[in-house]
Parts: structure tokens; sequence; C-alpha cells
């Protein structure tokens, strides 16, 4: 009974908890815990845990500045610093007189960084109307891009410039540019050609003499902070300005050709039209006009054709202006002379491979009427008579198929080699045809004719430049000879060229109508090339005129449509530079024709025409001696003893003839070409003509 007590069970709420004595009770996992001494194991923890703080510094410390060092530095340089390209003024070009043609002036550029703009919506439509841009087109270029930099329009007037400034946007900003300005707009235009909006020549002179009217490129390294504003500029190195050149072209003289030229454009309603204007003694080019006009200001408003510099890279037949050069070979190797009759074969020549006709029907002439009446058939015997190398080398020497020292992008044309010509393409090619020249071309070979027969290199930039050394195409006597024939062709009054004249001066010229070729055909169509090359004054030449004007609609003839153009440039640059003091008044061919002495019976002998075969050779024959009354025009002629040979020639002509004799034809047939006649060639002519003993028989062919 007297055992040890049990423990007293005290209630709590519906649980029993029986109570030990306090020396029963075990200590708690708090308690056992709170009681260690925790000192030396906090030390070690602590010293654990900073040893591995510091092995995670420096880990990172390696990492930032062994493994990515170079790229976070390069990284924070381009957030700081930053190179841009500096370029200076382009070079200026002006005329022979100082007045600027093109220059550089500095304008504003408009600028963007998108990741800088906060509110890209906002900053669309607050800039949209001042740079003239749509705002949604404005905020798609804003947000789609993932550039740090975009244009957003380039070289914009003061003005805008000003504005925009006003608006202080972050992320907007200016750029100080170069814009080109062609004062004189669209004169030139064509051969100044024009720039892009980086100031690179896309055209013309711009783009030919780039190398040096740009002004190199300088990197300059900029330093900003972190609002992205610029504080420092390192570099002292300035972009050096680009070269200004001076051309030989005269801005007077200039307007005097555009102003004819598109006259005459205008009134023909022609395709495109252009002129070259050439001081003889130096060579230089004083006017290089075209129309329709371009303006180079607004290059983006033009299509390519109007902006081509047709006179350099258009290659066209050139008709009969390429006759006189023609010429000057025969007469310089003595194939010819200016006195050689020549059986034009009444306007119709056809042998096995080819059929020639005139515009004007002619019979046995002189060479140098060859030329006045503008003889295809004529020429065509003279250029047979010359051998196809021969032929080849002279045209090489004037710098056909060649490119010439003017420079300009320009066409080579087109010259076969003498291995590539048939019988066909040497006929051809001595009245314009089977041969491609540009108006650059023509000039130069003009030129070379105009300085007796020397080679003169075109200027078109007012500088020396070094000449090829080329073969003496002709003697300074052929090339009198030809300039001769070529003023006969102007003032004669029965010449092509009679609209290319002067009042007060003489001058000398070629009239052309080339047939163009038709590419889809492949033959020659309706279209023509009215085209006139002349010189003034005709005694001592100072200037050369060279007109060309593609497919007119209202008349085709080059001594209609060109040849006027040739007389209003001609007399106004006479007029400016001070050469009509002196009025030169011209004299008549046949004045100074009746005026030569009677030579002794003249001798003939054949006119070989190479590569052409019998009876053909036998045709045309040559008379050492000037030219008898006889083979002249029958309104000009004086009647001789005997009757004269009309068959050939045209009704008109024949009758004038007999009329000098007091002898009236009976005529027979229709048509207006003598075929027939009676009485025979050479007799003696009758007291009387009764009826039937002067007749005349015409055909149309």
């Amino acid at each position: 009974m007297f055992g040890k007590k049990k423990p007293e069970e005290k209630k709590r709420g519906a649980e029993y908890v029986t109570e030990q004595p306090a020396s029963e009770q075990k200590p708690s996992l708090f308690s056992r815990i709170a009681r260690r001494d925790w000192s030396r194991f906090r030390i070690v923890i602590g010293a654990m845990l900073f040893c591995f703080l510091w092995m995670v510094l420096w880990m990172r410390a390696v990492y930032l500045q062994v493994i990515v060092g170079s790229d976070l530095a390069q990284r924070a340089q381009e957030q700081h610093e930053f190179t841009e390209q500096v370029q200076g003024r382009r070079g200026i070009l002006t005329d022979r007189n100082g007045q600027v043609m093109a220059r550089s002036v500095e304008a504003q550029s408009i600028y963007a960084s998108p990741g800088k703009i906060a509110d890209k919506r906002k900053v669309a439509n607050a800039l949209g109307p001042i740079l003239q841009i749509e705002p949604k087109v404005l905020y798609e270029r804003l947000t789609k891009t993932k550039r740090h930099f975009i244009w957003l329009k380039r070289k914009v007037d003061d003005m805008t410039a000003a504005n925009v400034a006003n608006l202080n946007i972050p992320g907007i900003g200016r750029k100080t540019e170069y814009t080109r300005v062609y004062p004189f707009k669209h004169m030139a235009g064509q051969l100044l050609g024009f720039v892009n909006t980086d100031g690179k020549g896309l055209e013309g002179l711009e783009r030919s003499l780039e190398s040096r009217l740009q002004s190199p490129a300088v990197e300059h390294v900029v330093r900003r902070d972190a609002k992205g504003k610029r504080f420092t500029l390192i570099g002292h190195d300035q972009p050096k300005q680009g070269e200004d050149i001076k051309l030989t072209l005269d801005m007077h003289i200039q307007y005097i050709a555009e102003e004819a030229l598109a006259k005459a454009v205008k009134t023909y309603d022609a395709r495109w039209g252009g002129a070259l204007i050439v001081e003889i003694k130096s060579g230089d080019i004083l006017a290089w006009a075209q129309y329709p006009f371009f303006n180079p200001n607004s290059y983006s408003e033009y299509g390519t054709l109007i902006y081509r510099n047709r006179l350099a890279q258009d290659a066209l037949e050139p008709g009969s202006t390429f006759k006189p050069l023609v010429m000057a070979l025969a007469l310089q190797d003595r194939k010819i002379t200016p006195d050689t009759l020549i059986n034009c074969e009444g306007g119709r020549w056809s042998g096995k491979n080819f059929s020639i006709r005139d515009t004007s029907i002619q019979g046995t002439i002189s060479a140098s009427r060859v030329l006045r009446y503008s003889s295809n058939i004529g020429m065509a015997k003279i250029g047979l008579s010359i051998g196809k190398k021969r032929y080849y080398n002279y045209l090489r020497n004037l710098g056909f198929g060649q490119r010439t020292q003017v420079p300009v992008a320009e066409s080579r044309g087109i010259l076969r080699t003498p291995k590539d010509w048939s019988q066909v393409d040497t006929i051809a090619t001595s009245f314009g045809q089977s041969i491609s020249v540009t108006g650059l071309q023509m000039a130069q070979a003009y030129l070379t004719l105009l300085n007796d027969g020397v080679y003169k290199p075109l200027r078109l930039i007012d500088e020396d430049i070094v000449a090829d050394i080329r073969p003496r195409a002709c003697s300074a006597q052929t090339a009198a000879q030809v300039k001769a024939m070529m003023r006969d062709v102007v003032e004669a009054k029965d010449g092509t060229g009679r609209h290319a004249r002067i009042p007060g001066i003489e001058v000398g010229g070629k009239t052309g109508t080339a047939q163009k070729a038709d590419r889809r055909s492949k033959t020659y169509g309706s279209k023509r090339l009215a085209s006139f090359v002349g010189f003034l004054p005709a005694s001592n030449p100072e200037f050369l005129i060279v007109v060309m004007v593609d497919e007119p609609t209202r008349n085709q003839f080059g001594g209609v449509v060109s040849a006027p153009v040739f007389s209003e440039i001609g007399g106004k640059v006479m007029a400016y530079t001070g050469h009509m003091a002196q009025p030169v008044i011209p004299k008549t061919v046949a004045k100074a024709e009746e005026a030569e002495p009677a030579k002794s019976k003249p001798k003939l002998r054949p006119l070989k025409l190479a590569g052409l075969s019998p009876p053909w050779e036998q045709v045309v024959e040559v008379r050492v001696k000037k030219v008898a009354e006889m083979d002249l025009p029958g309104k000009l002629a004086k009647a001789s003893k005997r009757v004269p040979d009309v068959k050939g020639k045209s009704l008109r002509n024949a009758v004038e003839l007999f009329a000098r004799a007091g002898v009236v034809p009976e005529v027979k047939g229709s048509g207006n070409l003598v075929v027939r006649q009676l009485p025979a060639p050479g007799s003696q002519w009758p007291e009387k003509c009764p009826e039937g003993a002067c007749v005349l028989w015409l055909s149309e062919t």
C-alpha cells in the first residue's frame, strides 16, 4: 500500500495530462542547442562563406577581365565613342569665263536613333508634317527597324531643319552634308550629269570626273556622354576639298545653241536634237547643247532617255555629212581632182548586188559638183577607187571606231575591219551608210580636216592634254580643196546647203539626210537623221558647228531642218565674238568659173574602181582640166558651138541648155529624165530645126 506516489493527473479540457516531477523531465532539443557554445562554429562558417564569396568575385573578375573583357571594352567604347565619315566640299565646275555651272552647298539632314525615342507614335505625328512624310509611314520606319541609326530625310531646307531643332526631341538629330546645285538649271544638263544623295556622280561629267571632283572622306572619332551628347572631338585632320575644274564651255554660246536647237526640234516635231560648237584654233568645245532639256537639280523627275548624253553615246549613220571626209581621202591619194568628171548615171545606178538612187538627177558632173549636189552615185564611184585597207586606216586616223580624248562616257561607234568589208560596204560607207558614228566623233574628224589635215584633239577641260600621235590625214592643199567644195555647197545658188547662209559672211558646210535602220525589219525604214556640219568664215575657219536633229516628222531633209539652225547659231556666235565688223560680199560660183581661162584639150584616163569589174570600170573618166562651160547646169551655162549631151539630165536642165543656142526642142514621152536626144551629142547645131529635127525623149527612170 505504501508504494511511490502516483503523479497527479490534471485535466486540460477533455484530456488528462499526467505531470511528472521536474527532476525526472528530459531537456528539449532547443534547450540543448541553446545551452551549446556556437562561437567557434560561427567563426568557421563565416570564414567559409567569406572564402566562397571571395572565390565568386575572383571568378567574376577573371570572366569580365580575361574572357569577355575585350568585348565589353569594345561595347563600352561604342557607347561613348564612335567614328564618323567627314567629307569635304565637292569640286566646282565653271565655264571658261568663271561662271559656276555646278557647286556644292551645305545642307542639313535629319536622322533618328530609334532606341532613344520613348513615344514613337507621338514623335511620328510631330515630325511628319514638318518633313512632309506621312506619320504612319514615319512611325513604321521608327518601330520596325533594328538599327541604331536611320535617316529620316536627307538635305532638307534651312527652315525645315530649324523647325525640327525647335522640337528638341531626344533621339532626333541633324547632320551637315553637301547638296549639289546647278545654277543654270537645264543648260548643258546632259553633259554635266548629276550626283546621288550621297554625293556620288552617276551621269555625265559628274561621273567621269568623279575621282577629281569628289572629296576624300576622313574618319573622325567622336565622344559622347551617357545622354548621347557630343562633348569632344578627337583628331584634327580636316577633309580635303574636291578639285575645281574649269570647262571650255561658254555659257553665252551655250544659250545661243540651245535656243536655236529647241526651236528646230519643236518646229519639225523631232525626237531629239543636238549641237556642238568648236573653236577650231584651240579645239575647245564652246557649246554642248541637247534638246529635250534636262535639269540635274531635279534629276529624279526625268527618265534615262532624257538625261542620256546622246551626242557622245548614240552612234548613228552620218549620211551625206560623211562625204567631204571621203572626198578628202580620194583627193589626197590622187584618185580624183576637183575637176574629175564622174557619170552620175542620171540618178540611178544598179549593179549585181546594189542599187543606188540620188535625190537629184545628174549626168556627168565634176567631183566638186558631186559634193555640191550630194550625189550618192558619184561618191560611190569615188569610194570604189580607194583600197579597203587604206580606206579603213584613214577613217581610224580621223577618230572613227574609237573614243575621243573628251572625258565623257561615249560610244566607239561601228567601224568594221577591212576583211569584213564587201563591195557594198565600200560603196555605202562612201555616202555615210554601213558605218555608225557619234556627233562627238564627227566634230573630231572635221576638226582634223579644218586643221589642214593635222589631228587636233577636242578639249572640254581648260587644261593641256597630250594628243595622240597620228599620221596626217591629208595635206593642207587637199583640205583647202575640200573646204572650197563645202563653201560651194552653201554659197552656190544650186547648193544643197543654201539655207545655212549667213548674211555678210561666207560659210562652208555639208547637209545630211541619213536613213535610219529599222531593227524589226532589219532594213532601212522611213525615219531620218537630219544633220548639218559647217564652218565659218569659209576663207579662214574659226568655228565648227555640228547640228543633228533626229527623226523630224514635218520635214526630213538636213538642208531644210538643220541648216537653218547652223545659220542662226553661226550668225549670233560671230556677232557675240565680234567677227561681224567687216562683212564679206559672197561671189557667185558662176562668175568665178566663167572668169577661168580655157585650157588645152583635156587628157582622158580611166578612173579605176577597186573591186568593181568591167564595164563599170570604164564608165568614169578623169579630165585633167577645169570644168568646161557645158558641164554647168543649164541656167548658168553659155551655149557652145556643138550640141551638148543632155542624156540623163532633167527636162528643165536640157531645155535650158538647148534654149541657150536658140533651139526649142520637141518633147516626147512622159517623165522628167532625158533618155534620148536629137541632134546627136557633139554634132554641129543646125541653122534651123524643122519638125522632128530637135527632139528630146523622156522617161520616168
